[in-house]
C-alpha cells in the first residue's frame, strides 16, 4: 500500500513538473518568406533587382592572358624574351529609373600582374555617374570614344587614336532616329591635365542606321590652344561581314622628336588614318584586320582570329607589324632596332 501510494505520488509530482514547464517553454516564430533574387530585364541580360529596392545590378568582368613575343611593334627594338601579361577585371552596372531619367552608376576595376611584378597594381579606369544624358566622373577620353574604338585588333594603337582615361562631365542627347550628339569637358591626364579653370572642350555627332554609321567630333586643348578633329565611317558589308575608315588631323603639330601638340593628337604628324575589316567566317571564328598611317610616314598592320572555344572562352592569336619612319624610325634604330617591327601576341579570355 505504502509502495502503491509511493508511486502516485511520483507521477503527480512529474506530470505537475512537466506542466509547469510546458506553460514556460519558448515559442519559436515561424520563418518568414525568403525574398529571392528577381531577375530585372528592362537593361538586358544579367542585370537582377538588389533585394529591397527597386535598382537593378549586373556585376560581370574578365580574366585575360596575354603572352607576346618579337619585335616591339610600338617603338621598335627586340621583346627579348616573352612578355607576360595576366588582368582580371570586375564591372558593377547600377541602373534605376527616375523622374529624370536613367540612373546608372558604372564602376570597373583592373587588377594587373605583368612580368612577375605587379607594378601596374589596382587600377579604376572607369567610375562614373548617369542620368538622363548627364554623364560625370572618370573613363575613356570622348575623342577617342564617342566615334568608336579601332577594330577587335589587340595591338590596335601602334598608330594612336585615344588619349588614357580623365576625369569628365558630359551630355549626350540621343535621338528616335539614329541621330545623337554629344558636349563634354575633361580635365586630361599626365602633362596634358589643365592648369587653370578652363577645361578641354569637345562636340560630336553621330548618325547610325542598320547599313552602319558616320560620326564626326571636335575637341579644343584649352592649354596648348590646339584642335583635334577626327572622322569615321563604318558600313555592314554583309549579315557576317563590316568595313571601317577613321581620320584624324591636329592642328600646328611641332615636329620635335615623339611629340605630341595636344590633348587630342596621339598619333605622330598633322593627320593620321585607320581603316579595318571583321569577317565571322564560322559560328566560332571572326577574322579582324587593320592597317594605320600616320603622316610622318609610319605604316602599321594587324591581323587576328577570335576563336570561341566553349561560350565565354575565346582564344585569339594576333601578327602585328610596323614599318617605322620620321622620328619614331630614329627612335628605333637608337635602341638597336631596325625601321620594321614583327610581333605577336596570342590571348586568353574568359568573359562572365
Amino acid at each position: 500500500m505504502k509502495i502503491e501510494c509511493f508511486l502516485l505520488g511520483s507521477a503527480a509530482a512529474l506530470l505537475a513538473v512537466t506542466g509547469a514547464r510546458a506553460a514556460d517553454a519558448i515559442t519559436v516564430a515561424e520563418p518568414e518568406a525568403v525574398e529571392y533574387v528577381r531577375v530585372c530585364d528592362a537593361y538586358g541580360k544579367g542585370f537582377f533587382y538588389i533585394p529591397g529596392t527597386e535598382t537593378c545590378l549586373k556585376i560581370s568582368g574578365y580574366v585575360r592572358y596575354d603572352a607576346m613575343g618579337g619585335d616591339d611593334v610600338y617603338k621598335g627594338g627586340k621583346y627579348g624574351t616573352w612578355q607576360k601579361k595576366t588582368r582580371a577585371t570586375l564591372r558593377f552596372d547600377a541602373r534605376s529609373e527616375t523622374e529624370l531619367g536613367t540612373l546608372r552608376s558604372y564602376i570597373e576595376t583592373e587588377f594587373n600582374y605583368e612580368n612577375g611584378s605587379t607594378a601596374d597594381g589596382i587600377k579604376l579606369p572607369h567610375a562614373y555617374i548617369e542620368l538622363g544624358g548627364f554623364r560625370i566622373g572618370a573613363t575613356d577620353e570622348i575623342f577617342g570614344s564617342f566615334v568608336g574604338y579601332a577594330g577587335d585588333i589587340i595591338n590596335d594603337d601602334v598608330i594612336n587614336y585615344n588619349s588614357d582615361e580623365t576625369n569628365q562631365v558630359s551630355y549626350t542627347f540621343t535621338g528616335s532616329n539614329g541621330f545623337s550628339a554629344i558636349i563634354a569637358a575633361e580635365q586630361g591626364d599626365g602633362v596634358y591635365v589643365i592648369d587653370d579653370y578652363t577645361p578641354h572642350l569637345l562636340a560630336g555627332v553621330k548618325y547610325e542606321q542598320s547599313w552602319g554609321g558616320i560620326s564626326g567630333i571636335a575637341g579644343y586643348d584649352s592649354k596648348a590652344e590646339e584642335w583635334g578633329f577626327k572622322t569615321r565611317l563604318d558600313v555592314k558589308l554583309t549579315d557576317k561581314v563590316s568595313a571601317w575608315v577613321m581620320g584624324g588631323y591636329q592642328t600646328n603639330y611641332d615636329d620635335a622628336p615623339l611629340a605630341r601638340r595636344n590633348w587630342f593628337g596621339t598619333w605622330d604628324g598633322d593627320y593620321a588614318i585607320w581603316g579595318g575589316l571583321a569577317a565571322k567566317v564560322s559560328d566560332k571564328a571572326t577574322i579582324n584586320a587593320q592597317l594605320a598611317y600616320e603622316s610622318e610616314g609610319t605604316l602599321a598592320g594587324a591581323l587576328n582570329v577570335a576563336y570561341e572555344i566553349v561560350p565565354g572562352f575565346t582564344v585569339t592569336p594576333e601578327f602585328n607589324y610596323t614599318k617605322f619612319d620620321g622620328a619614331r624610325k630614329n627612335a628605333s634604330l637608337a635602341k638597336g632596332g631596325n625601321d620594321d617591327a614583327f610581333g605577336g601576341i596570342i590571348r586568353f579570355q574568359r568573359n562572365f
